[in-house]
């Protein structure tokens, strides 16, 4: 969705995130004995920069030390587009190529956000004012000099249908990180991810980070929701990390319109199926459920967001008993 500039330079990851915290809707995250692991990767990664490591004849080595993430918090930067990665019949991979082979760093759980660059047509509104929406990218933080998104095309989408006309070679402006949720490794027990079609980003950063980390615990079980099977999102990479990890992730898909060949869940989430699947509420701060699709999805589910605020919680969740400490809305 969303040549002449000023590079600034961009403020260390420390102010970085402090910055991020600013925009976030997340609350404060209760205290816990565990490291916070907001990046994913070998687990030397801090909030003042990470370390690349190889392998030598006299043992192990630094290569690079990478302190500042390429993004700014507080100021779009333009980052050009390297390649583009056709994936189904509305949905492909954008590819952007980070300064310096430098990792992006961005924090787990975190999205950015995106407008026109300078250097294109402005994508505006109605109103006149540029078009700005945040995406949730796909690609771990460690990964060296790409940023990749997965994005839905939407008839109804500025943004959308703007990333989709964008060329190999042309710019995009980012800001960021936002920190929607600070993930900490086995703050829960259990985990209940509810999701519906490109409201999957999210759950996904956080499953590749956390199920990576050789000292979780935690058991995480994601519910997608999809209109047919040739929408499901990156079920190649769940199916994937299932097999992997079969003691700590269970998925389920269910589809509105399935095929003849479906042997899976149908119809929408509903009561029943959140409570076959999911831990209940009685287990307390144990337990954790993120939601993130479409709004209808969301506020059927979960309740209505205030906002850049959680909101009361609503719907299925508040009928089964969750309560808002243990339900996060991205």
């Amino acid at each position: 969705m969303y040549l002449h500039f000023v590079l600034r330079d961009p403020p260390s990851l420390k102010q970085q995130v402090g910055n991020a915290r600013r925009y976030s809707t997340a609350p404060e995250a209760k205290k816990s004995s565990n490291l916070p692991l907001y990046l994913g990767g070998a687990g030397v990664v801090g909030l003042a920069g990470y370390l690349y490591l190889e392998k030598s004849g006299a043992g192990v080595a630094p290569k690079k030390v990478q302190e500042k993430s390429p993004f700014d918090s507080n100021n779009f930067i333009d980052f050009k587009l390297k390649r583009v990665e056709p994936y189904n019949h509305n949905t492909a991979k954008y590819v952007f190529e980070l300064p310096d082979n430098d990792a992006s760093l961005l924090p787990v759980a975190s999205c950015v956000v995106v407008k026109s660059s300078e250097a294109a047509t402005p994508l505006v509104d109605a109103k006149g004012k540029p078009v700005i929406r945040p995406y949730t990218p796909v690609s771990p933080p460690d990964l060296e000099g790409e940023l990749t998104f997965l994005i839905k095309r939407y008839e109804e989408g500025k943004m959308s249908q703007y990333i989709h006309g964008l060329k190999p070679g042309e710019t995009l402006a980012i800001k960021g990180p936002i920190t929607k949720f600070p993930y900490q490794a086995n703050q829960f027990e259990q985990v209940g991810m509810i999701a519906g079609g490109s409201g999957i980003t999210p759950m996904f950063q956080i499953l590749e980070h956390a199920l990576k980390d050789k000292s979780n615990k935690t058991k995480f079980t994601l519910i997608f929701a999809n209109v047919t099977a040739k929408d499901i999102l990156l079920k190649e990479e769940f199916d994937d990390l299932q097999k992997k990890y079969p003691d700590t992730l269970n998925v389920v898909y269910t589809l509105d319109k399935p095929d003849a060949n479906w042997k899976g869940t149908t119809g929408h989430i509903n009561k029943d199926l959140i409570s076959k699947h999911i831990a209940p509420p009685s287990l307390g701060d144990k337990v954790k459920v993120f939601i993130c699709g479409p709004p209808g999805q969301v506020i059927a589910i979960a309740g209505k967001k205030d906002g850049p605020r959680q909101g009361a919680v609503g719907g299925v969740l508040k009928e089964l008993g969750y309560t808002e400490d243990q339900v996060f809305k991205f």
